[in-house]
């Protein structure tokens, strides 16, 4: 009895900490999208417990023929949740590979290459430059909209602190 209890104990502890996921990423998708996810997470949650744990994705795969998946596979999709990966932190993973979007951090950094001088702007013309000859080249188009969607300082230079952020949390007007 004191084992079923302390058994219990834990999956609520679980249950808890994987509620922590972010609220917010429902207003990522669509209701018809949320829906289809729910119904994946369902297909997912073998067990039928809310939470997907390793037995749900060993028996998932079982299900589409691929029966030896190795362990650290499986270890290695759980840990991306962080903790135990419920709705919320599924819908999350789900918004953070479909956006495609790395940690603003990262994008600072890139950004900071083209700023030597660390004054967290960088020129507009050079950096038009390089967007439509270099790497994944941009048609004029997508330079111009994204310019159109760029914060500029006075001397019309891409500040681009306030750019990453809009990139990372979203355009306060565009709510």
């Amino acid at each position: 009895m004191a084992s079923r209890k302390a058994g219990t104990r834990g999956k609520v502890a679980a249950t808890k900490q994987a509620q922590r996921g972010s609220s917010n990423v429902f207003s990522m998708f669509e209701q018809a999208q949320i829906q289809e996810f729910k119904e994946a997470f369902s297909c997912i949650d073998q067990n039928r417990d809310g939470i997907i744990c390793k037995a749900d994705l060993r028996e998932t795969y079982s299900q589409l023929g691929k029966v030896s998946v190795p362990e650290e596979e499986l270890d290695a999709m759980l840990q991306e949740g962080k903790g135990p990966i419920n709705f919320t932190v599924f819908l999350t993973l789900f918004g953070e590979k479909l956006n495609g979007t790395d940690p603003e951090e990262a994008i600072l950094s890139a950004f900071r290459m083209f700023d030597p001088s660390g004054k967290g702007v960088v020129n507009k013309e050079e950096f038009k430059q390089l967007l439509l000859t270099q790497a994944d080249k941009f048609s004029p188009a997508e330079v111009e909209q994204m310019f159109a969607l760029t914060p500029m300082d006075l001397a019309g230079n891409i500040d681009y602190k306030s750019l990453c952020y809009i990139i990372t949390h979203g355009d306060e007007k565009e709510e």
